[in-house]
């Protein structure tokens, strides 16, 4: 009787196993996506740093091809996915306000607008808007915490972007 339960249990267990193991997930990507190519961002919002539009689409890139299955290509028209954006916002705002008027905690917050264009299986175009913030201390000097602040929003707006291409649009 034990060894039908465990032979039982064996098949029952057996059927259940996956056929593949990947740390990619395709999701529902179409499978037709092979590649992608990506425009560095421009910078259309005030106070942003020069330098953040070409940190941050160098990021994407890194993120996409480390958590897809997409790879980089080096010609737009070589893409079945070809992504472009620009950088809209970036701004410190107080958002905790104490007696007298004063902040206590401010807010740096980001937005970046991408349009992803697809090829296959059908021409598609869709825009993803992506905010994020990053909050610090308003005794704190926002050029002391800005690389590391941007480091957190950056890796939301990666995450944000793998997610879009990633799921069923």
């Amino acid at each position: 009787m034990k060894l039908l339960l465990v032979v039982l249990s064996l098949i029952t267990l057996s059927s259940c196993w996956p056929t593949s193991v990947s740390f990619k997930d395709s999701g529902s990507m179409p499978l037709e996506w092979k590649s992608f190519h990506m425009k560095t961002l421009e910078i259309n919002a005030a106070n942003c740093p020069l330098s953040y539009a070409a940190q941050l689409s160098e990021k994407l890139k890194d993120g996409i091809q480390n958590n897809t299955r997409l790879t980089l290509a080096t010609k737009l028209s070589d893409a079945e996915v070809q992504i472009e954006g620009q950088i809209l916002n970036y701004q410190v705002n107080p958002i905790a306000i104490e007696n007298g008027d004063n902040a206590s905690k401010n807010r740096l917050s980001l937005s970046v607008q991408f349009i992803i264009n697809t090829t296959l299986p059908e021409e598609q175009a869709i825009t993803l808007t992506s905010t994020r913030f990053a909050d610090f201390e308003a005794t704190t000097n926002l050029s002391s915490v800005e690389n590391e602040l941007l480091e957190n929003i950056t890796e939301q707006i990666v995450q944000d972007l793998i997610n879009k291409l990633m799921s069923n649009w």
